[in-house]
């Protein structure tokens, strides 16, 4: 391709005809493909929801009827109390989440102790295994701690949240050292000289100087636990303590009588706080996640 040369003195030495479509065009021409592909079941779950009279298998046009009258009925089922179970499940999950994660990683990247590199290891091994391989065992434990104590057997959420908080270390704890190991020690060395305890700088130092990658391990605690369905689903007996995944899956579980536009409608309101959630905190997330990955 011969080069032109600008006023400037420069090379124009842009693509053109069909070497520009052989090394880029064709990657645009994917990415729509790609979004179109990603973007289509989002807007029929949004018609269908604002559809009085439609379904999700016999809706073939999008947006025909606008209407807000599943939204409105949808506030006259247990929706809200499952919405509302599920937020607090997830928050204290989340915040229980970077606390033990926070307090483990701090622990293994500032202090050297014995077992601190079997500790390190033993975590690596146990995340390669997903909590819900232990389904069975842990039943048979909220079975048993339930007659000890009723206030964790099953039917409660605070069994949920402690059925979640027991796999809370693993990826979490590595994903915050590896962060924690790019903060400078000589932070804690200088504070330490002016009398501050490990306390003290746990809290009012160290805290403070990884909020990135806080933020980001609670935004994946809070997505993973808001939508978690197995165990949930073990867990929860009664309908009055369902979260959404679990409330939602005994509405669609019936397929010829379904609800599926209060379905639609419900699964509409619950995707808002996820997203407003990551709109809040992306300005966390890539550059936590990027930090998180550096090796110590």
């Amino acid at each position: 391709m011969a080069r032109k040369i600008l006023a400037n003195g420069d090379n124009d030495t842009r693509l053109r005809g069909a070497k520009w479509w052989s090394q880029v065009g064709w990657k645009h021409v994917f990415a729509i493909l790609m979004i179109v592909y990603c973007v289509f079941p989002l807007l029929y779950v949004l018609s269908a929801s604002l559809n009085p009279g439609g379904t999700l298998t016999g809706s073939t046009r999008l947006f025909t009827t606008v209407s807000g009258v599943n939204f409105a009925d949808l506030m006259e089922t247990d929706f809200p109390r499952w919405m509302m179970n599920s937020f607090i499940v997830s928050t204290v999950t989340a915040v229980g989440t970077v606390v033990m994660g926070a307090a483990a990683a701090y622990a293994f990247s500032r202090f050297r102790f014995a077992g601190r590199r079997g500790g390190l290891t033993a975590l690596l091994i146990i995340q390669m295994f997903p909590q819900m391989l232990a389904f069975v065992a842990i039943f048979l434990l909220a079975l048993t701690l339930g007659e000890i104590f009723p206030g964790l057997g099953i039917g409660s959420n605070l069994q949920l949240i402690a059925i979640y908080l027991g796999g809370a270390l693993g990826s979490n704890t590595f994903l915050m050292y590896g962060f924690f190991n790019t903060v400078p020690a000589d932070i804690d060395e200088a504070a330490k000289i002016d009398g501050a305890t490990h306390a003290q700088i746990f809290w009012g130092i160290i805290m403070r100087l990884v909020t990135p990658i806080l933020a980001v391990v609670g935004l994946l605690s809070f997505v993973a636990s808001y939508g978690e369905f197995i165990l949930a689903r073990i867990v929860l007996a009664r309908p009055e303590n369902y979260t959404l995944a679990v409330g939602m899956y005994v509405w669609g579980s019936d397929e010829r009588n379904a609800p599926w536009s209060l379905f639609a409608a419900g699964a509409v309101v619950a995707a808002v706080p996820i997203i407003l959630l990551f709109m809040y905190l992306q300005k966390y997330i890539v550059g936590g996640l990027l930090a998180g990955g550096v090796k110590g």
